[in-house]
């Protein structure tokens, strides 16, 4: 298993915050995130730590998800299924350019 550096995770929590910020200009309450905001950790907090940043980006990507399944329970539906299929697409791909000659 590949190992996940903080700069990563850090990019990772940048992209989940991107996220929060387009649900709520779609509507969603602010109290669906108050657990994150209390957590005051940031993307752009660098001195804190790895696995501060790590424990915001799942209470962050858990109330993203609550929020969009309180709007319309089917749409995590339907993003497991893409997400699905996105998956199954990569790896074709992937398998496809592990068959290709090393030049």
């Amino acid at each position: 298993m590949r190992v996940i550096y903080k700069d990563e995770l850090i990019h990772l929590h940048k992209v989940l915050v991107n996220v929060m910020e387009h649900i709520r200009v779609d509507g969603v309450s602010t109290d669906f995130f108050q657990e994150y905001e209390n957590l005051n950790i940031c993307p752009h907090h660098i001195h804190r730590t790895k696995a501060e940043h790590k424990y915001a980006i799942f209470i962050l990507a858990r109330q993203i998800t609550q929020a969009l399944s309180q709007r319309n329970p089917n749409e995590i539906k339907l993003i497991t299924k893409r997400l699905g299929e996105l998956a199954n697409r990569s790896k074709k791909e992937a398998t496809i350019e592990l068959r290709k000659p090393l030049n």
